[in-house]
């Protein structure tokens, strides 16, 4: 997977596939678009903790999101550990507010990168059929 946000609320997700990308996630500001290119589907809606726990299962803000794996967990979380690398974490778990665990592992890491804003951009879905969060969960996670 690959992750890339800009603080405040910016983020963006790419999960690849053999053929390209199986999942392209963008929120910024208080939207969500998430798109499904070999599928030709999009899933769109908030960008708020409940937003993010119907995609992907995770009740975290994209900043928090984010935050996380800068090593600055959430008041929200129940438990937080993190194992460091140099600047950033490497490995994180979390005890998410519904007692659900994350575990993420950062084989790269850059801080302060320029991401251009084209990056923050929604991603092309035009001619894409519109899906619910629980279609968009079933295709991300198959």
């Amino acid at each position: 997977m690959l992750f890339a946000f800009r603080r405040p609320d910016a983020l963006r997700i790419e999960l690849p596939g053999p053929l390209g990308p199986r999942l392209i996630v963008v929120a910024r500001g208080d939207a969500l678009v998430a798109v499904f290119p070999q599928e030709r589907a999009v899933f769109r809606a908030g960008a708020s903790a409940g937003d993010m726990h119907a995609l992907f299962g995770v009740a975290l803000a994209p900043n928090e999101l984010g935050d996380l794996l800068l090593g600055v967990p959430a008041k929200s979380l129940k438990r937080y550990d993190a194992r460091w690398g140099d600047a950033l974490p490497r490995e994180v778990k979390a005890v998410l507010p519904d007692g659900g665990t994350l575990v993420a592992k950062v084989s790269e890491a850059e801080v302060d990168a320029a991401i251009p804003d084209a990056a923050f951009a929604d991603p092309r879905s035009e001619g894409f059929r519109d899906v619910d969060a629980k279609e968009a969960r079933q295709l991300w996670s198959r």
